[in-house]
């Protein structure tokens, strides 16, 4: 091997909204199909692609992986808790493998089944720049280098919006103050991808943000194009799996009618069983008679005919909806099925909504709480907590299926992400809502979009909490069928539509503007022209589904439900906060058991007191001012005797803060024994006559009212 051989370097060089990024190939990783090392302002990710030259046997589904991992060494910092390791992925770095793989999977050529697999690791980290922006360009210019058949270029990027001007990949601090984030991926042509929120963007505000991105697009598009001239390998030859053309043709003669009764059929379950049902009268006729079909003997005939089932339920449903406006059910283009919504659905929650959509159910419950309600994160760019987050569960039963729970999927950590996303726009200001806030998104039915179902739920069960929401949200998908020049928009998409159709397209929002939005597409692109549409259409069916969940519930409750925890605040001097805890906790433990609060204090001084008793939260905020700043003299106090000494006893009148009662202070009459008097434990009321320079607090019993001896 020559030292060529072993070391060819290349680098390219793009600005990319004022960024530079520079693309090195030739140095890193070279058995791998296509790698590259993708560089901006001291953030670094090595992103490789290898696909098989073999497929397996019987594959009839495109095996495309994407994996994301932030390396902790990149911002020079050790993993938190026990496991010093990166292992499992965070919810971020899977939602970014989420996002890389969708505008990717449409780009391979139809009948590609080879298993694929894309890795991208951040090796260096500044702020700078957004390491999951160059994880997507590196994905796709490692592809368009390599062999393996892809239609690309592909480009990704940030939006923002900054005092109303839209901004090319800000940074995080800019994002801080943006009404906008949004990614956007296509290719020279056409829009792939999007996904982002909004502070109630207009819909024409959106496409113009999308317009803006794709003009940035077209630019990283030719770059990779150039770089591919130069160091690009010549792609390989496969053999694509194709469909069996007489097999339809045959099958379509004898079962067209059957095919599209099925279609006709409303109800889910229904549908899917005389779908099952035909695909066994399909596997039947094959076995008996696989010449007419093209098929030889030892064919896998109940494969086969569900391969053929679903690619005539694709022509028939699609040219159906294209030439006659039908949808599956007889459905028009436009109309959202019918919406039923109820609150206040679990006693003991503090909030809860059913929201049923059709076929799609989603009950919601919200949690409040102080700050033990935090999610931290720990990521490479610093460990950050969380006052809202959303978990939407996707059970089996659902959708009918026989077969357990085994944790939480990409899928549902994505949809949930979507709806977290819609309705954290619509929250209160955190100064007038301290609440940690936790959604639970439980989807008991579902045929189509149960993530946007999440969005109406969610919203509606804060509302019955009390939460002052800034407006109602609701979410809808829209779909599209497109042949040619020819397409349709069809509105609140069932999951066939979705399975069999072009396009998934979520948008979620207020009255005013939206909030959310995700689009995925199956074909190579979509123009400005079925954006605009789209994005209206999705309005009209928005505004329409806030009409309906208005009937469920008209406004956020006056006042929070009965069990929700109430908070007060009070201030100590920063340089008090350990004397507020104590030695190793010892003190603020004692408070929150004694009274069943949680208290938390910031750097700064703020504490926050959480408990569901008004009274008890009360007591613990004068016991925090009482123990922090001292009493005040000539002030009552309710007191505990701690100890008895010949001189007098020693009186609590705060956790940790005492008091001397002198033996001249407890009675008007002579004291000989103070025992005869007070016992350890007493509760007593005490006045407060002095407190010393040294901080000594003297206290008198006989200026409220003399004690009497105790009668023993």
């Amino acid at each position: 091997m020559t030292t060529s051989e072993l070391y060819n370097k290349n680098e390219f060089s793009f600005d990319f909204g004022g960024k530079k990024v520079t693309v090195e190939t030739g140095r890193l990783a070279k058995q791998a199909d296509g790698a590259v090392l993708v560089s901006s302002l001291g953030t670094q990710v090595l992103v490789t692609v290898v696909s098989a030259r073999e497929m397996v046997e019987g594959q009839d589904f495109f095996p495309l992986l994407v994996d994301y991992k932030e390396k902790f060494y990149a911002a020079g910092k050790f993993l938190g808790g026990f496991m010093k390791r990166e292992a499992r992925p965070s919810n971020s770095e899977i939602l970014l493998m989420r996002m890389v793989d969708r505008p990717l999977r449409p780009l391979f050529p139809e009948g590609y089944m080879y298993e694929t697999i894309i890795m991208a690791s951040v090796l260096s980290y500044d702020p700078a720049a957004d390491p999951q922006v160059l994880a997507g360009l590196g994905a796709s210019a490692a592809l368009v280098i390599s062999d393996i058949p892809f239609a690309g270029p592909m480009s990704m990027c940030k939006v923002g919006r900054l005092e109303g001007k839209l901004v090319l990949n800000p940074t995080e601090e800019e994002l801080k103050s943006s009404d906008l984030e949004m990614v956007v991926a296509g290719t020279s042509d056409a829009i792939l991808m999007v996904e982002g929120q909004s502070e109630e963007l207009s819909e024409k505000e959106m496409l113009e943000s999308i317009q803006f991105a794709h003009k940035e697009i077209k630019g990283f598009c030719d770059f990779l194009k150039e770089i591919q001239k130069k160091v690009g390998k010549t792609k390989r030859e496969f053999i694509p799996l194709v469909p069996n053309k007489t097999l339809l043709e045959e099958l379509k003669k004898d079962f067209l009618s059957k095919v599209e009764g099925t279609l006709k059929i409303n109800a889910k379950q229904e549908r899917q069983l005389a779908t099952s049902v035909l695909k066994k009268e399909i596997a039947k006729a094959l076995e008996e008679n696989p010449s007419r079909y093209a098929l030889k003997d030892g064919d896998k005939f109940s494969a086969k005919a569900g391969a053929a089932l679903d690619e005539l339920l694709y022509t028939i449903m699609r040219s159906d909806i294209l030439d006659n406006s039908n949808r599956i059910g007889q459905r028009s283009l436009t109309q959202v099925r019918p919406i039923k919504t109820e609150v206040d659905v679990l006693d003991r929650v503090h909030g809860s909504s059913l929201f049923t959509r059709g076929e799609t159910q989603v009950l919601a419950a919200v949690t409040l709480g102080g700050k033990e309600g935090e999610q931290m994160s720990d990521a490479i760019k610093g460990i950050s907590y969380e006052k809202f987050y959303l978990h939407y569960m996707f059970p089996p039963f659902s959708v009918g299926e026989a077969r357990g729970y085994r944790g939480v999927s990409r899928r549902e950590i994505g949809h949930g992400n979507l709806a977290e996303r819609a309705i954290r726009m619509v929250l209160p200001d955190a100064e007038n809502f301290p609440y940690t806030v936790r959604i639970n998104c439980e989807v008991l039915e579902s045929n189509g979009s149960s993530s946007m179902a999440s969005v109406c739920s969610g919203c509606m069960a804060l509302m019955d909490a009390g939460v002052k929401v800034k407006a109602p949200v609701a979410g809808v998908a829209m779909g599209l069928i497109k042949e040619g020049e020819k397409y349709a928009i069809l509105t609140d998409i069932l999951g066939d539509e979705d399975h069999l159709g072009d396009m998934d397209f979520k948008v979620a929002g207020t009255e005013k503007g939206i909030t959310a939005i995700q689009m995925d597409i199956k074909i190579s692109g979509l123009n400005d022209e079925i954006l605009e549409k789209a994005l209206a259409q999705a309005k009209d069916a928005r505004l329409h589904i806030l009409n309906e969940m208005r009937k469920g519930l008209e406004a956020p409750r006056a006042d929070y439900k009965e069990g929700v925890p109430q908070i007060v605040f009070t201030k100590i001097p920063s340089d008090k906060i350990g004397a507020l805890i104590g030695p190793g906790g010892k003190n603020i433990k004692m408070l929150q058991e004694d009274y069943s609060v949680v208290i938390s204090v910031d750097d700064d001084g703020k504490t926050m007191i959480c408990g569901t008793d008004n009274e008890k939260l009360a007591f613990v905020q004068s016991l925090i001012d009482l123990q922090i700043n001292g009493p005040v003299p000539g002030k009552v106090y309710e007191g505990r005797v701690v100890s008895i000494k010949e001189y007098g006893a020693f009186v609590d009148i705060a956790p940790n803060l005492s008091g001397l009662l002198h033996v001249s202070e407890i009675a008007n009459e002579r004291v000989q024994d103070v025992k005869d008097y007070l016992d350890e434990d007493d509760i007593i009321e005490v006045k407060v006559l002095e407190v010393d320079r040294f901080g000594k607090i003297k206290l008198s019993r006989k200026a409220l009212a003399s004690l009497e001896k105790k009668v023993r």
